[in-house]
């Protein structure tokens, strides 16, 4: 009798010892996307002119057997670029091939970017820009014999691509099965296509620990042009090391409005430092980090020269809440994510003080915890207010400063600390508010000594839970 009972709870044990380690707020293994995740895919999207996109698979990984890891974005005639680079000293090889060709050509005559998911080459030395230098040629091969089914030869690092952007994602240190890649890229051009389903498949290739593909994609009018349509379409990868100091992981912007070079770089530094910049999943900058944007003008109208034109007004808004949507779906696929929160503060002296204050709450561990557990210490926040490096003089003053959550239902503020001064919390509100998905914390810094101080900035980012720790202990194995 008690062996039975022994074997039936050593059976008991085997059944639930699967459901102890389950992810409940990664990817499921079966590369299935979470039901709560649908909402964020497209079903649909309008698509810049001349821009064509495919993603097909390769096999990067050795365990990957079906999912597309193989992405190429291409304009039927020749782009503006620009692009944002990752900060990070180890930088990887597709990052410095890339910035020598947008060096090389000034920005102009840019054709494609091409993208696996599965292997960073990064930390790969010599052979790794052999690699990304070799994926780069292929494509530019493709464009120039578009007959010719068979990749050309690998090519050493100091032969500069002429017009095609590299990018790799994936674990760092490993080489790319290159072979395997450079045979997949002829198959890549033949299969590009302007369909919703290619973009979609793009998105889906350069997915690594993401639960969704992440692309969006809109219609706007210039002032100069009111009757010509333009699109912008934009699509990004990433849900963990996500802690940019440019971009964040990957990411591409189209667009077929006629953006010079010399415009369409300001134009995107100016986007990214309050969007891609402006988010962090767990305080880490990636050796991959990278943020393009192609302009091809194929909708035609007058080329926008400046910034400061009511074109460039225009574009520069347009562009800059494009960059916010696209770069706030990677918080909402932060790794074992259960909350999007929004950090604002306000009534700044200048916009950098107020961004290096948002950008500390938004890295601290002990205010991400706290959220995952509905845990309403606003000390917290204010700890990680007052020990913000590099403000400037007189940024912050303890007796002016207050500290809220606002509620996204639009019921009143729950002011947590007014003035210096610490408020009676509710903590059955706090609680139902901390229950929500999404929250705002509000910072206001009172206009810092002298009061004075009007300026704000924003940063998105999630909580750090159990399933973090889970998924980035065995990211490898």
């Amino acid at each position: 009798m008690s062996e039975t009972r022994a074997s039936k709870s050593s059976s008991a044990k085997e059944v639930l010892r699967p459901i102890e380690h389950l992810r409940r707020y990664s990817a499921p293994v079966s590369g299935a996307i979470p039901a709560s995740k649908q909402k964020y895919i497209p079903t649909s999207g309008t698509y810049p002119k001349g821009f064509l996109a495919t993603g097909i698979h390769v096999g990067v990984k050795p365990t990957n057997i079906h999912t597309p890891d193989l992405a190429l974005l291409a304009s039927e005639v020749p782009c503006s670029g620009a692009a944002v680079f990752t900060k990070n000293k180890f930088q990887a090889a597709p990052v410095v091939i890339s910035r020598q060709v947008l060096k090389r050509c000034s920005g102009e005559g840019i054709r494609a970017i091409i993208i696996n998911s599965g292997c960073a080459n990064a930390v790969t030395g010599k052979r790794g820009l052999e690699d990304a230098s070799s994926m780069a040629h292929a494509v530019d091969e493709c464009f120039q014999n578009p007959s010719k089914s068979t990749p050309p030869p690998q090519q050493e690092p100091d032969s500069v691509p002429s017009s095609t952007l590299v990018m790799s994602t994936g674990v760092i240190g490993q080489r790319l099965p290159i072979s395997k890649i450079l045979s997949a890229i002829p198959t890549a051009h033949s299969s590009l296509s302007s369909s919703h389903t290619n973009w979609l498949l793009a998105a889906r290739a350069i997915c690594t620990t993401d639960t969704f593909p992440k692309l969006l994609s809109r219609t706007f009018t210039l002032p100069s042009s009111p009757g010509t349509t333009y699109s912008l379409a934009g699509m990004t990868k990433g849900a963990g090391m996500i802690h940019p100091n440019m971009a964040t992981l990957l990411g591409m912007l189209f667009t077929d409005a006629p953006i010079p070079t010399k415009t369409l770089q300001p134009l995107l530094t100016h986007a990214v430092d309050r969007s891609f910049n402006a988010i962090s999943v767990d305080g880490d900058t990636s050796t991959n980090d990278t943020l393009s944007f192609l302009a091809n003008g194929a909708a035609g109208g007058n080329p926008i020269s400046s910034l400061d034109s009511e074109d460039g007004k225009a574009i520069t808004e347009i562009v800059t809440a494009f960059t916010q949507q696209l770069s706030q779906l990677v918080i909402r696929d932060g790794e074992g994510a259960t909350k999007f929160v929004r950090v604002r503060v306000i009534n700044s002296q200048s916009f950098a003080d107020a961004q290096k204050i948002a950008s500390t709450i938004a890295r601290s561990p002990l205010v991400k915890t706290a959220l995952y557990g509905k845990d309403a210490n606003w000390g917290r926040i204010l700890c990680a207010v007052g020990y913000t490096q590099g403000l400037s003089p007189g940024a912050v003053v303890p007796e002016q400063t207050s500290v809220s959550f606002v509620p996204t239902d639009g019921s009143e503020a729950l002011k947590l600390l007014v003035r210096g001064e610490p408020e009676s919390v509710d903590e059955k509100r706090a609680g139902r508010i901390l229950e929500e998905e999404d929250l705002e914390i509000l910072v206001d810094l009172g206009g810092g000594e002298g009061g004075e101080g009007r300026e704000e900035a924003s940063y998105w980012f999630c909580d750090f839970s159990h399933e973090y720790v889970t998924i980035n202990g065995d990211y490898r194995t």
